[in-house]
């Protein structure tokens, strides 16, 4: 009798990587398929009701179409799911982006977009989630602890906004505005009520995964208590990453106290010193994060801390409920709007 032959290793590991990249280029095109179904379906619906305008008449209408699609197609066309359909089509109402856009994100990412109360703020998780491909899940726990609000970007005019997603949507340019957040949350080190700047950093680099993540895109871990030597004088900077898509290394001093205005000369040597010493060719000036527990932003204002390139930020150590954060970033960001306004008077004068 003969003997089979033996399969190569190799040529088994091909052909199921080929089966494998087949499923996900199938599961890839239904999900796209379907995305613009559930568009169309709510286009339809709106054409239907007139945008909204005969509302009764659009209540009969999708409880009399769930009835009959559920009796023709199942479970799966239910009411509430003709209700997504519709707000889709009403969020998204130009085809062309939602088909330039269904190959990239699921219908799940889209509903976790379309009940999104601020449009800028859509833009700002829509693009977020393409350019850094994130997952349905990664979408909706940025969404839950309120990213765009706590970056840098939310503090600027709204045609800043806009012309910054802008140009990481169509040209994937990205700058500290969208990375740099205020305050940073930092409930997975579980710490406890009362701990020395070595607990925050030694409980920092036991997670620096999650801290990674919590920093945002682009972040390499370099060195903790990083030497530098001036003069006969030792300097130690306390966490050092480099940022790849900002293309500069990014200094980070940890304070468990609120922000005194001498951390600024501090943080100022560290990054004169690594502009100098570190910076390659190719790279822009080093920037520095100042991580207190608490700050006065006229202190900051008046220090003029931007333009030196230190970003001041407060970090939480439990996440507060959701209504409380909301509020305060809320706050946050028409304080910030208030100052931009007033130094836009001043210079109008």
């Amino acid at each position: 009798m003969s003997q089979l032959p033996i399969v190569d290793n190799a040529l088994a590991a091909e052909v199921k990587q080929l089966i494998q990249s087949a499923k996900q280029r199938a599961v890839v095109a239904v999900n796209a398929e379907l995305t613009l179904l559930y568009w169309q379906v709510g286009k339809r619906i709106a054409d239907e009701v007139l945008g909204g305008e005969r509302a009764e008449y659009g209540k009969q209408v999708i409880d009399h179409l769930a009835r009959d699609l559920t009796v023709a197609f199942g479970k799966g066309w239910n009411k509430k799911q003709l209700h997504h359909c519709l707000r889709f089509a009403e969020t998204f109402p130009e085809p062309e982006i939602v088909s330039a856009l269904r190959r990239q994100l699921s219908w799940t990412h889209f509903k976790n977009l379309i009940y999104l109360d601020n449009s800028v703020k859509r833009e700002f998780y829509l693009a977020m989630a393409v350019q850094e491909r994130w997952s349905t899940r990664t979408l909706a726990d940025r969404i839950d602890k309120q990213l765009f609000e706590r970056t840098a970007i939310s503090r600027k005019p709204e045609e800043t906004i806009i012309r910054e997603i802008a140009l990481l949507r169509e040209q994937g340019l990205v700058n500290e505005n969208l990375i740099l957040k205020d305050p940073y949350i930092l409930d997975f080190l579980d710490l406890n009520d009362s701990y020395l700047e070595k607990n925050l950093e030694d409980a920092i680099l036991r997670e620096l995964q999650q801290f990674i993540l919590e920093l945002g895109s682009g972040f390499s871990f370099v060195a903790r208590q990083y030497r530098i030597q001036i003069d006969e004088d030792d300097f130690y900077i306390d966490l050092l990453f480099y940022n790849r898509k900002l293309k500069r290394l990014v200094a980070i001093d940890l304070k468990i106290d609120n922000f005194k205005a001498e951390y600024k000369g501090q943080m100022e040597l560290y990054l004169r010193w690594l502009a100098k010493y570190e910076q390659e060719a190719d790279e822009n000036p080093p920037l520095g994060i100042i991580l207190c527990a608490g700050k006065k932003q006229e202190q900051i204002e008046l220090l003029e801390l931007d333009s030196a390139g230190i970003h001041v930020a407060e970090y939480l150590t439990t996440l507060p409920p959701k209504a409380v954060l909301e509020q305060r970033l809320h706050q946050a960001i028409i304080n910030a709007k208030r100052r931009l306004d007033h130094k836009g008077d001043e210079s109008d004068e």
